[in-house]
C-alpha cells in the first residue's frame, strides 16, 4: 500500500521511474521517464485532481450537495470524474468537441456529465463556457489554472518521489506545460533541495497542436504559473512530438500520448547538449487515450 487509504485512491502517486535504453547517444547522461500513466486514472492529473477535491472538502468549500463544473482538455477531466465519483459529487466537465472519444466515454463511465463546446474555440472556449455557467447557476469551479492545490499536489508527491528515486542525483527536470501545475510544484520542491537543478518547460512551436501542451494567450495564462520557476523553455513541433510518441512505444516499450512525446523529444535534445547529467522527463499519460486519433497510424 502506498498510503493508509486502501481504496483505489491509495494507488495515486509513487509511479515508476524507468531508464531510457536506446534514445540517448550521450554516454555521460542518464535519461529517466516518470510513468504517470500508472496512476489509477491513467495520467499525472490524478495527483492534482485528488488534492483539489480533497482539500476543497476539508475546507468546507464543497459538500455532497455542491454542483461542480470544470473545463478540461481531457486528462484532468478523467481524474476529476473518477475522484468525484468516489466522493459522490455531482460534476460537469466541459471540453472541445474534437477531444478523442476515449476521453469523453471514460469521463461518462465514471459518472460525470460531459458538455462539448465548439472545436474552433479550443480549450479557451470551454473555459469561457464553464465560467459563464458557474456564474449563472452558482456552481463551484475547480479552476485548475489558478488553484494552488494543483501545484501543491506535485510539491507534496511528484517532487519528493523524483528526488528520492534518483538518489538525489537529478540535474534536470523536463515537463510539458499545460496548466503548469506539474512543473510549478515539482520545481518548487526540487529547487528547495538544490538550486543547481535545472527546470525545463516544454511548449509547442507556433501553429503546432499538441494535446496537453499549450502556449497560452496572455489572457488565459494560468495564474499558478510563475516564470521564475522555469530555467529554460524548449519548443517542440507537432511532428516531433508524434514521432517521439511512436519511438517511445517501439523502442522503449512506453505507450504514451503526444504531450509525453513532446516532453521526451525536448529531453532527448537536452541530453545531447549536456556534458553529463541525470535527466527526468514526465510521461503524462497512456497511449490508449489516443487510439482513435492519427497519433499511431
Amino acid at each position: 500500500m502506498n498510503n493508509k487509504d486502501e481504496s483505489i485512491l491509495g494507488l495515486i502517486g509513487n509511479t515508476p521511474l524507468v531508464k531510457a535504453r536506446s534514445l540517448v547517444d550521450n554516454p555521460n547522461v542518464e535519461l529517466y521517464f516518470k510513468l504517470e500513466g500508472q496512476n489509477p486514472g491513467g495520467s499525472v492529473k490524478d495527483r492534482p485532481a485528488y488534492n483539489m477535491i480533497k482539500s476543497a472538502l476539508e475546507r468546507g468549500d464543497i459538500s455532497s450537495k455542491t454542483k461542480i463544473i470544470e473545463a478540461t482538455s481531457g486528462n484532468t477531466g478523467i481524474a476529476l470524474a473518477m475522484i468525484a465519483g468516489m466522493f459522490k459529487l455531482d460534476i460537469e466537465l466541459v471540453m472541445p468537441e474534437n477531444s478523442t472519444i476515449e476521453r469523453v466515454q471514460t469521463m461518462r463511465a465514471y459518472g460525470a456529465k460531459v458538455t462539448l463546446t465548439d472545436a474552433d474555440g479550443g480549450i479557451e472556449g470551454s473555459r469561457d463556457y464553464a465560467e459563464a455557467k458557474m456564474k449563472k447557476e452558482g456552481m463551484y469551479m475547480i479552476n485548475q489554472f489558478s488553484n494552488d492545490d494543483n501545484w501543491k499536489a506535485h510539491y507534496k508527491t511528484t517532487g519528493p518521489e523524483i528526488w528520492n528515486d534518483t538518489h538525489k542525483k537529478i540535474t534536470h527536470f523536463v515537463s510539458s506545460m499545460g496548466t503548469t501545475g506539474t512543473i510549478m510544484g515539482t520545481s518548487t520542491y526540487l529547487k528547495e533541495k538544490s538550486r543547481d537543478i535545472r527546470i525545463v518547460g516544454v511548449q509547442p512551436t507556433d501553429n503546432s497542436r499538441i494535446p496537453g501542451i499549450r502556449k497560452w494567450p496572455e489572457a488565459y495564462l494560468p495564474k499558478i504559473f510563475k516564470p521564475e520557476k522555469v530555467d529554460r523553455v524548449l519548443e517542440v513541433s507537432e511532428e516531433d512530438a508524434k514521432k517521439m510518441s511512436q519511438r517511445l512505444a517501439r523502442e522503449e516499450g512506453i505507450f504514451a500520448g503526444m504531450s509525453s512525446g513532446g516532453a521526451a523529444a525536448a529531453a532527448v535534445r537536452l541530453c545531447n547538449e549536456l556534458e553529463k547529467g541525470v535527466v527526468v522527463s514526465i510521461v503524462c499519460d497512456r497511449g490508449d487515450r489516443y487510439l482513435s486519433s492519427d497519433l499511431f497510424q
